[in-house]
């Protein structure tokens, strides 16, 4: 039997026997009893951490320079100089759908990778098909190129989410892993605010000539991706994820290791750690059982990772591809300023991160999500009706958008947290990649496509609809926090969810299932 808890009340559920046949078809390579992941969350914070929080952080700088510099020449690809034949809506639309269409390929091709081969040789891979595909967008000189190159690009950033998110919450201690999460995913504003202000002069026709602006600003991103390329090399291996590969030696190795430096540069004397837990080791876990846990065994928390994806993956890449065009459709702002309005909301998307993102492991978890949703898609809802009655501005508009997307932004990194620390290790790059690609393509896919529908009206009516079909998204997402949310604060990524692989004391594993254990008292939700 597995037990469960909902709404404070402990229960118990069958274990689908699917899962005995799926998983006992893995490759099983031993056991060993290990004390590595009490070990790893009980580290103070280091300069190591730093390390790893630069290392893999980085790369939502890409992401949100990628996004932000094709929102905002978007208007300078459709001139007729620009050396490329193109409309403003087949680049806010259609090239935005592409985009985020690959990144949903990429999250599960890669984040299948991931699970199967370690995060560090993927994120690595990933890294990789990111910077040809953006060096390849910059020469793009009909539509249909820019439209493969842009999918591409999407491909190898969606695979970053899986590879990257998996990383840091396997290496982070849990005290800290909430604060961290966020702000990582949070920096990806960091790189629009750069993108936004790269447009300004590569834009002005004054400096570079029409054709050569905007892809310098691809350009950016190479040199960006390639700088964080040479940093990552340095970033080890998930030492949860090699001992249960049938790597313990490695994985003891490499925490020693860790633990040394740590404790030299924190002058401190590391505790010894006694809890243990015992590991049936695995070569592969197949596809069958990763889908059977995140579905048949945790279902409470399946809807609640579709609810805070689909919310914030509807509002951001409606808004982040379209908001150029409502700038000069609306309230005709030339092309070469709108990275000044875009710099302003990122900011506010930063901020938004930054200083709310403590609360997340003090507050809680569930008030902190559930307040970030609820909050920004009722001030949204206000956006949009005082955008429809025209009394906005470029200016006040972009106000209300900081506002917003302050709370907005805070709620939308939490997305990536919750679903990346509620499944089993064994699951957590495809389960990540799952929730990514429903979501996104949900919401990523559907959402610039009707925000281009809509805005192409040209009516303040139609722009101010896509509006409130975001803010209502959001608002059903805090919702579905309040009653399915997790209280993880605090807890090890195995006491929310034990491995599948892991067993008991006495070496016996649940039902007869190895690997699927009673939920520990302190592991909150279906």
């Amino acid at each position: 039997m597995l037990a469960c808890r909902s709404s404070g009340v402990w229960h118990n559920e069958r274990v689908p026997r699917v899962l005995l046949s799926i998983v006992s078809s893995a490759i099983e390579t031993g056991r060993i009893r290990t004390n590595i992941p009490g070990r790893l969350d009980r580290l103070p914070w280091s300069h190591w951490h730093w390390k790893i929080l630069i290392g893999l952080g980085t790369v939502w700088i890409l992401d949100g320079l990628e996004v932000t510099v094709v929102g905002n020449v978007s208007t300078r690809l459709t001139q007729a100089n620009s050396g490329i034949k193109i409309t403003s809506g087949q680049v806010s639309g259609f090239a935005a759908a592409m985009y985020v269409a690959g990144a949903c390929a990429g999250a599960l091709f890669f984040g299948w990778l991931t699970d199967r081969f370690g995060r560090k040789r993927l994120f690595m891979v990933t890294l990789g098909v990111y910077l040809l595909a953006t060096a390849l967008s910059a020469l793009s000189t009909r539509a249909w190129m820019f439209y493969v190159f842009r999918a591409l690009t999407g491909f190898g950033i969606g695979g970053e989410y899986a590879a990257i998110n998996s990383a840091i919450d396997e290496l982070i201690p849990a005290r800290h892993r909430g604060r961290i999460d966020i702000i990582v995913n949070g920096t990806f504003w960091l790189g629009a605010a750069a993108g936004a202000l790269l447009t300004i002069p590569a834009l002005n026709e004054s400096i570079l000539p029409a054709d050569v602006g905007w892809r310098l600003c691809f350009g950016l991103g190479v040199v960006l991706g390639l700088v964080i390329l040479l940093v990552r090399r340095n970033v080890p291996e998930s030492p949860r994820w090699l001992f249960i590969h049938g790597r313990e030696e490695e994985a003891e190795k490499l925490v020693a290791d860790v633990e040394r430096q740590v404790s030299e540069q924190t002058g401190k004397q590391l505790d010894t750690v006694d809890e243990h837990i015992t590991i049936r080791q695995r070569r592969t876990i197949g596809f069958g059982v990763i889908f059977s846990t995140v579905t048949r065994l945790y279902p409470r928390r399946t809807v609640l990772g579709l609810a805070l994806f689909i919310g914030q993956a509807f509002l951001y890449n409606a808004i982040t591809f379209g908001f150029a065009t409502i700038l000069q459709n609306t309230f005709h702002t030339p092309s070469s300023s709108t990275g000044y309005y875009y710099a302003v909301i990122a900011a506010g998307n930063l901020l938004g991160p930054l200083l709310l993102s403590r609360f997340f492991d003090t507050i809680g978890r569930k008030p902190m999500i559930a307040g970030t949703y609820l909050l920004s898609g009722v001030l949204l809802l206000g956006t949009a009706l005082a955008f429809r009655n025209g009394a906005l501005s470029a200016t006040t508009l972009t106000l209300c958008w900081v506002v917003v997307l302050f709370f907005a932004s805070a709620g939308a990194s939490s997305a990536y947290l919750t679903v990346s620390e509620v499944f089993p290790m064994e699951t957590r790059a495809l389960a990540i990649a799952f929730f990514y690609a429903v979501g996104t393509g949900i919401g990523g896919i559907t959402g610039p496509l009707v925000f281009a529908k809509l805005d192409s009206t040209g009516s303040l009516s139609g722009t101010a609809l896509a509006f409130m079909i975001g803010a209502l998204l959001m608002i059903g997402g805090g919702i579905v926090e309040i009653f399915f949310g997790v209280r993880a604060e605090g807890q090890s990524l195995e006491n929310l969810a034990k491995p599948l692989t892991t067993e008991d004391a006495d070496g016996d594993s649940q039902d007869g299932l190895p690997g699927v254990q009673p939920a520990p008292a302190g592991a909150l939700g279906a």
